[in-house]
């Protein structure tokens, strides 16, 4: 079989040859990746309910006897029909497993092999992709097009309705990860049950990234250089009984997270252009986050990623100056974006 491409997996999984009678379904995203395989094992049978005709294996299993495979895919159905065998996913070889199931003359199962992220050369991505009676679909982190898709396909199944704004900041709301956004999909649509429309207020108040916002207003003030608001908003945490890791860990991840967008920066690209490469940013934070990037430069962020690893090492060598080590952190950080924008008027 010719290689799928990334942009085609969806249109080949619709459309399986039924000559076809092993698909790989591989890939970083594991969300995806389960996702697909599921779709392409179920819809081969007449009745996915019936273990007779569906068979989930588990994939050490089957990497510890190959012949397993090659048994269950050579098995007729007892009252007929196509069966489907679904692998799931295995750290050890499969190769010798899925050379036995291509070697049968003849079947009337469906294999589907659940893999991760597996390298072009990989043996058993190489060998699915060059099997005449083998398909292997890729699986890539979701991006606007197919997010937008998915949003589409979940809202119209429940019934809801959604306004170009609305569904655009829905979209931006989301990750790259099909299983984290089919769960956050779904938490929506159970929020708005009994609705016909999503609004605005319904994503704030559902979609877990939303609910993050709190957790990073002392980490959006501090990079802003807004030192009364980050020095509220950290009280805000302390009354609230957020712990210091809750703080120092957002402080730090932002810092690493800006790093690469800054060096976009320094090459010319708008601050704003680099705000659209960070998938799963909450559209209330862009502005914010573009600020950032005006204030921050790669040589400021190295030294203040070296700096926040030094509190997080002191708040644990000296917990009872915890609290006091991250205020001056947090303080010092707004303080320097403060001056960096005093400084360029």
């Amino acid at each position: 079989m010719v290689a799928v491409k990334p942009a085609e997996a969806d249109a080949a999984l619709a459309r399986i040859d039924p000559r076809v009678a092993l698909v790989l379904v591989y890939g970083p995203d594991t969300g995806l990746v389960a996702e697909r395989a599921k779709r392409a094992a179920r819809a081969a049978v007449e009745d996915p309910e019936d273990p007779f005709q569906f068979v989930k294996l588990d994939g050490d299993g089957v990497a510890a006897d190959p012949g397993k495979l090659a048994d269950e895919a050579g098995t007729v159905a007892m009252f007929g029909g196509r069966r489907a065998v679904w692998v799931r996913p295995t750290s050890k070889n499969l190769v010798p497993a899925v050379e036995a199931v291509l070697s049968l003359p003849g079947s009337d199962a469906l294999v589907v092999i659940e893999a991760g992220d597996l390298a072009k050369s990989a043996p058993l991505r190489t060998l699915c992709e060059k099997a005449p009676r083998a398909l292997a679909i890729p699986c890539y982190a979701d991006e606007g097009r197919n997010l937008s898709q998915v949003v589409d396909e979940v809202l119209r199944e429940a019934g809801l309705a959604i306004d170009r704004d609305t569904r655009t900041l829905l979209v931006e709301s989301l990750g790259g990860d099909r299983l984290a956004t089919r769960s956050e999909l779904d938490k929506l649509v159970l929020y708005c049950h009994g609705q016909t429309n999503v609004t605005q207020a319904d994503l704030e108040a559902v979609l877990s990234d939303v609910s993050g916002l709190q957790a990073t207003a002392v980490t959006d003030a501090a990079f802003a250089g807004s030192v009364r608001e980050a020095d509220e908003a950290l009280r805000r945490l302390r009354q609230e009984g957020t712990s210091v890791t809750g703080i120092l860990t957002p402080l730090l991840g932002h810092a690493t997270t800006l790093l690469p967008l800054t060096l976009d920066v320094a090459s010319g690209s708008p601050p704003a252009v680099a705000v659209e490469a960070w998938r799963g940013l909450h559209f209330k934070r862009k502005p914010l986050v573009t600020k950032h990037l005006g204030l921050w430069t790669p040589d400021l962020l190295r030294r203040l990623v070296g700096r926040i690893q030094e509190t997080v090492l002191a708040t644990r060598r000296a917990a009872d100056l915890a609290d006091e080590l991250t205020e001056k952190l947090v303080v010092d950080i707004a303080r320097m974006a403060a001056a960096r924008a005093s400084r360029r008027g």
